[in-house]
């Protein structure tokens, strides 16, 4: 076992199994100016010197959720944060540590994913890897003041690029998908307003489930079960009405 695989197995129990450890002070100036530091963190000054991305992969976590209980305001993200507060004091006690992710300021997952080598641009608007597909989620942002070896980028091509079928743009019922593969970069644009319009409409069919997603056949094994993607898209429709 690797050092980092010893130091974060009691995280990958609660389902909690991917992870990477950055260099605070290598990342790029835009992405630090993101991630809710001080003057003094920002200019290396402070108590912190590594950035620790968690994520899960696949059906793991859902499961320990569930046998914890879906219990409380934000289930996961309180269950995420009680794995990770015991993880840091009973792995790596003594140190300084403060969580940005779950946290009150926006944090840029898919650019630290896309630096971890996790993310890689999907057509229907999720990270994908060539191996697990979209079946990924990211659940923690850590500052720490550890010395953890950092991780080396996973090193993998888009699985969209050699995608002859695309399955995706033909199972959305919203055409959403069928702009430029670069409206996704930009933001959206009327791809993601027609997305949202769909899953709006009262008899949408997309409620509870991306079904360009769930078409893509990359990943498989890794595939959330029904209840998990009901569990996410559902409270994904809560802030689209809200905010939408």
């Amino acid at each position: 076992m690797a050092d980092n695989d010893m130091v974060f197995a009691p995280l990958a129990a609660a389902g909690l199994n991917l992870h990477h450890v950055f260099d605070l002070a290598a990342l790029p100036p835009e992405l630090l100016a993101t991630l809710d530091l001080g003057p003094d963190e920002q200019a290396g000054r402070g108590p912190y010197r590594q950035l620790i991305l968690i994520g899960h992969l696949g059906r793991d976590c859902w499961a320990a959720l569930r046998r914890r209980g879906l219990h409380g305001v934000h289930p996961l993200d309180q269950f995420v944060g009680e794995c990770v507060a015991g993880w840091m004091g009973a792995t790596l006690p003594g140190h300084a540590w403060r969580q940005l992710f779950p946290g009150p300021a926006p944090v840029g997952l898919q650019r630290l994913g896309a630096l971890a080598g996790w993310h890689q641009s999907s057509p229907f608007g999720v990270g994908v890897d060539a191996e697990w597909g979209s079946w990924f989620a990211y659940r923690a942002v850590l500052l720490a003041d550890t010395d953890l070896p950092l991780t080396p980028r996973r090193e993998s091509a888009s699985p969209c690029l050699d995608c002859r079928d695309r399955p995706c743009l033909a199972a959305c019922p919203a055409d959403a998908l069928s702009a430029p593969a670069d409206w996704l970069r930009a933001g959206g644009g009327e791809g993601l307003r027609r997305c949202l319009d769909h899953r709006l409409q009262p008899t949408s069919n997309c409620q509870d489930r991306c079904r360009a997603r769930n078409a893509c056949p990359v990943g498989a094994p890794h595939r959330y079960t029904d209840e998990q993607i009901a569990y996410h898209y559902l409270h994904s429709m809560r802030f689209i009405r809200e905010h939408c």
